[in-house]
């Protein structure tokens, strides 16, 4: 009976886990690049009663094996937002804290021009890529005034303004100044992995690289190798399959009911063993 009630509370542990799981999906289905997650169980280590050619075993509960993310491709909607980035395809933006120098990775291409032009997270991150016009060195993206003049090298006196700019598939960002002058001053670098489940969440929208994402390439331009499109204008909406997972909620919440009754029931047939001796 001990093992039964201790069987029991495993499963009530690991649903009460999967229920966390699946809470946790619904509250993001409509966080921007969210993927949604998964958990696997596996059984714990069996007691052998006999151990011969046809060993007898009983369980000794569940645990979990791990919660996988769903990295598959969520739904774009159109924003009209001009740094509003979607990735259609593999890879993931880069953005860089300039406090603590730290990067990190996202699916959550929601940006904004910081006062001084630099591309931003909602948090104030840096998104990154190549600098200026034609160059592989990878920094802050900036757009403004000064580094679109910097970037076409525009000597015009006096010193024209930023007027429009745009950012195509491959991640570049073409601008226009006030004085006719244009091209690109910028583009927006992917960084991929071989296994995008070793990544590890660090909240608002972040990921952070961890030995178990594979070997840590160097970030390359959109649209290019294995890299997905650029869609601006647009964000890439959860991949949370808000109906799948209202009916893993009700299978997990039955499943914990189950094994709750296990225990009261385990608990019952204790009592009537304590009476035994009256």
């Amino acid at each position: 009976m001990i093992g039964s009630l201790q069987t029991g509370v495993s499963g009530l542990q690991q649903f009460q886990e999967d229920l966390q799981v699946i809470g946790n999906n619904i509250a993001n289905v409509n966080t921007v690049g969210y993927k949604s997650a998964s958990m696997d169980f596996e059984d714990q280590l069996s007691q052998s009663l006999v151990n011969d050619s046809n060993p007898m075993q009983i369980g000794e509960g569940v645990t979990s094996g791990a919660i996988n993310s769903d990295f598959s491709q969520g739904t774009t909607n159109t924003t009209g937002g001009p740094t509003d980035l979607a990735i259609n395809g593999k890879g993931f933006f880069v953005v860089k804290d300039s406090s603590s120098g730290a990067s990190y990775v996202s699916r959550d291409g929601e940006f904004n021009l910081d006062s001084n032009g630099y591309m931003i997270t909602a948090n104030g991150l840096r998104v990154q890529g190549y600098t200026g016009s034609g160059t592989s060195t990878i920094g802050d993206l900036q757009i403004n005034s000064a580094a679109a003049i910097t970037a076409l090298n525009d000597t015009t006196t006096p010193a024209p303004t930023l007027t429009t700019f745009s950012i195509n598939a491959s991640g570049q960002i073409n601008a226009t100044l006030s004085d006719g002058t244009s091209g690109v001053i910028g583009q927006v670098v992917l960084q991929n992995f071989t296994n995008p489940l070793g990544l590890t969440k660090q909240g608002d929208n972040l990921y952070s690289y961890t030995a178990a994402a594979g070997p840590l390439a160097t970030p390359a331009a959109a649209n290019s190798g294995a890299l997905g499109q650029i869609q601006a204008g647009a964000l890439e909406s959860s991949n949370v399959d808000l109906a799948g997972q209202m009916a893993g909620l009700i299978s997990a919440q039955r499943a914990f009911e189950a094994n709750a009754k296990i225990i009261t029931t385990s608990d019952e047939i204790l009592q009537d063993l304590v009476n035994l001796k009256r």
